[in-house]
């Protein structure tokens, strides 16, 4: 392959694992954060400071996108426990020996 398709910084990991090989079964953001932490020091000559940042972005995204979905969820159980109750015979034979007679 040329190198605009799969260039040396993502090749050149001392494991000898590519970074694609690990980032295709994850999500977006987490695979793009993986990728700039992955090629930190082998792209720029900044101390890997640009990719950290680059990285950190693509966790900030993710982060958010969890919590959005952690609200809409406690959203939907708090929905579900608003219906009403499916109707359990047990537990009315259950309390009905807890009542006096004749009740």
């Amino acid at each position: 392959m040329d190198d605009t398709t799969n260039p040396k910084h993502y090749k050149e990991h001392p494991s000898g694992i590519e970074c694609i090989t690990l980032t295709e079964h994850m999500g977006f953001c987490l695979g793009n954060a993986l990728k700039y932490i992955w090629r930190v020091d082998l792209k720029h000559n900044d101390g890997g400071i640009e990719d950290l940042r680059k990285a950190r972005w693509y966790i900030e995204k993710e982060i958010e996108k969890r919590m959005n979905n952690n609200e809409s969820k406690v959203s939907r159980n708090n929905d579900r426990q608003r219906e009403e109750p499916e109707y359990d015979a047990a537990s009315d034979r259950f309390i009905e020996r807890l009542l006096p007679e004749g009740h």
